[in-house]
C-alpha cells in the first residue's frame, strides 16, 4: 500500500469509527460551546409556552437537536449540576442539597474518584475555559484553564422587593434594573464572545453560564415590553390536584417561603409572574443569541459543537406552587439541544433521556474513549437516528431515596416510606390523577420499579430546604448511629 492510500484508509477507518462526525487527529478533534440556562423549564418557542419569544433557542434547535423530555437527575441546582459534571447520580454522590464546587471531590469514595467533565476533555487535549454559573457556584478551583468567574449572587435586586416578601427565598418580580449592562449575564456573554475571537492552537471547551431565568425575576423593561400581560396563556391547573397525594409528597412540597398558586390567583399576581418568567428567559435567549452569532463569525462555526442545557425545570403554579424541588414533570423537565457538525438538524426527540447523559454524550462526538467511572449512558445513538427505539427510562431523585421513574408511557415516583404515585403520561400529561392505588397497575409499578437505584448514599450536603419539617426529620435520623 503508497503512503496516500494508507493515509486514506486511516482516516477511512476514523471516519467509520467516529460516526462521521470527526477528524483522525485530535487538533482537528471539534471545540465545545456549553450553555447552561438556570432554572429554565420548557418555556421556549421550539418546545413549550405558546407566548415564549425566544428566537436564538429556536435557531439552536432549527440547526440541532432537541431533546424535548429531558429530565434532570435533581431538581435543585447544585445536585443536579453535580451529576451532569461528573455523570454519576445523587444516590451514589450523596449529594442531595446544596454544596459547594470545591467540596464535592471531599464527600465520599464515589466523589473522589469521579472525573469532572471538563477534566476528562482537559486530559485529552482540551483548552478549558469557562464564565458564570456552571457547577453550582462556578467551578471547582484550576479545573479550567481560563476562567471568567462569576459574579456573586443573582442581582442585581431593589432596594425593596417590589411583590414577594417572604423570607427564605429571592423569588420577585418587576422590571429592574434599568439598562442590560447591569446585569451579570451580559458581561458574561461579553466574556465568551471575545474568547470565541481569538485563535487556538488545540480543540477548546468553552462553557457559559446564564443566571436567568433564576429568581429573582428582574430584567429590563425592554424584555417585559416583548410581552402583553393580558394575553399571556397560564399554565393548566387544577384546583384539587393535590388530594390524591400521599403524605409525604405533601410533606415534601411544604414550601411555606414560596408563594402559591392559590395566593397569586387571589392577588391577581399570576400572569405577572408568568409575564416576569417570560421575559427573563428572552433576556437570556438574546444574550445566547450574541454568543451564536460570535460563534458563526468566528473561524470555529463549522467545528464547534453547541450544547444548551437547563439543571432543572420550574413549576409556574403547577401543582400549587410556583418552585422546582419535586418529583412531578414541570419541575424536572428542562430543554437539552446539541447542534453542530454530524448533529441532525431540526430535529427532535420526545424519549425520555437524562440530562446527565451531555457527559459521555460529548465524549462519544469528540470520538474520544469512554469515560470511566460514570453512571450516566449516552444518547449517541439518538443523535445518529433521533427516531431510534429508546427504552431506557430516566431517573430523578429529590432527597434521599425519593425517586421518579419516567417513561414515554408512565411516571412511577417511589417514595422513602413507600409511598408511590403513578401517572398515565399519554392520558394524563399534567399528572392530576395518581392511579398507584389501582389493581390493574401493580405489575406495570413492579416493572417500573426494578429501574429505582439500589444505592441510596446518606445526605452530604445541607439543603437550603431544610427548614422544610421533612428535611429535619431526614437529616435527623441520618445523623443518628
Amino acid at each position: 500500500m503508497n503512503p496516500f492510500n494508507a493515509s486514506a484508509f486511516f482516516f477511512l477507518f476514523t471516519f467509520i469509527a467516529n460516526g462521521a462526525v470527526l477528524h483522525a487527529q485530535p487538533s482537528q478533534r471539534p471545540n465545545i460551546l456549553l450553555i447552561a440556562v438556570d432554572d429554565l423549564n420548557d418555556f421556549i418557542g421550539g418546545m413549550g409556552h405558546p407566548n415564549a419569544i425566544t428566537p436564538n433557542m429556536d435557531r439552536l434547535i432549527a440547526k440541532g437537536t432537541l431533546f424535548a423530555n429531558a429530565q434532570c437527575q435533581s431538581p435543585m441546582c447544585s445536585p443536579s449540576r453535580t451529576a451532569i459534571m461528573t455523570g454519576l447520580r445523587p444516590s451514589t454522590t450523596g449529594i442531595y442539597g446544596f454544596i459547594g464546587d470545591d467540596e464535592i471531590k471531599n464527600v465520599n469514595d464515589a466523589t473522589r474518584k469521579a472525573v469532572f467533565m471538563h477534566q476528562y476533555f482537559k486530559d485529552a487535549g482540551y483548552y478549558t475555559m469557562g464564565v458564570g454559573k456552571i457547577f453550582h457556584e462556578h467551578a471547582p478551583q484550576n479545573l479550567l484553564d481560563e476562567s471568567g468567574g462569576r459574579e456573586k449572587g443573582f442581582g442585581p435586586v431593589p432596594p425593596k422587593r417590589m411583590n414577594w416578601h417572604t423570607k427564605g427565598t429571592g423569588t420577585d418580580w418587576g422590571a429592574f434594573p434599568g439598562r442590560d449592562e447591569q446585569m451579570p449575564d451580559y458581561r458574561s456573554a461579553e466574556w465568551a464572545k471575545e474568547r470565541l475571537n481569538r485563535s487556538y492552537t488545540q480543540p477548546f471547551f468553552l462553557s457559559v453560564g446564564f443566571l436567568r431565568p433564576h429568581v429573582p425575576w428582574h430584567v429590563p423593561q425592554r424584555w417585559f415590553s416583548l410581552y402583553d400581560t393580558t394575553q399571556i396563556q397560564l399554565p393548566p391547573y387544577l384546583k384539587n390536584d393535590r388530594d390524591d397525594l400521599p403524605e409525604i409528597a405533601l410533606a415534601i412540597d411544604d414550601l411555606p417561603m414560596m408563594p402559591s398558586t392559590e395566593w397569586a390567583i387571589k392577588n391577581n399576581q399570576w400572569k405577572n409572574m408568568v409575564h416576569a418568567y417570560l421575559a427573563s428567559i428572552s433576556f437570556a435567549d438574546h444574550y445566547i443569541g450574541e454568543i451564536l452569532n460570535a460563534l458563526e463569525e468566528s473561524p470555529h462555526a463549522a467545528n464547534t459543537i453547541v450544547v444548551l442545557w437547563s439543571d432543572h425545570g420550574y413549576r409556574m403554579g403547577e401543582k400549587g406552587t410556583f418552585a422546582k424541588v419535586a418529583l412531578w414533570n414541570r419541575a424536572t423537565i428542562s430543554p437539552l439541544i446539541f447542534s453542530g457538525p454530524g448533529i441532525p438538524e431540526n430535529k427532535r426527540v420526545d424519549a425520555p433521556v437524562e440530562l446527565f447523559s451531555i457527559y459521555p454524550t460529548l465524549v462519544d462526538l469528540c470520538g474520544l474513549p469512554a469515560a470511566g467511572n460514570i453512571e450516566a449512558r449516552s444518547i449517541y445513538p439518538l443523535l445518529k437516528n433521533p427516531k431510534a427505539d429508546w427504552a431506557t427510562p430516566a431517573i430523578t431523585t429529590w432527597a434521599r431515596n425519593n425517586h421518579a421513574i419516567v417513561t414515554s408511557d408512565y411516571r412511577y415516583i417511589r417514595y422513602e416510606d413507600g409511598s408511590e404515585e403513578l401517572y398515565l403520561l399519554k392520558q394524563d400529561p399534567n399528572e392530576w390523577h395518581n392511579v398507584a392505588g389501582r389493581k390493574k397497575y401493580a405489575k406495570v409499578k413492579a416493572r417500573l420499579s426494578r429501574y429505582l437505584p439500589e444505592v441510596n448514599v446518606k445526605w452530604a450536603a445541607v439543603s437550603r430546604y431544610d427548614n422544610n419539617d421533612y428535611f429535619k426529620k431526614q437529616k435527623r435520623e441520618q445523623s443518628e448511629p
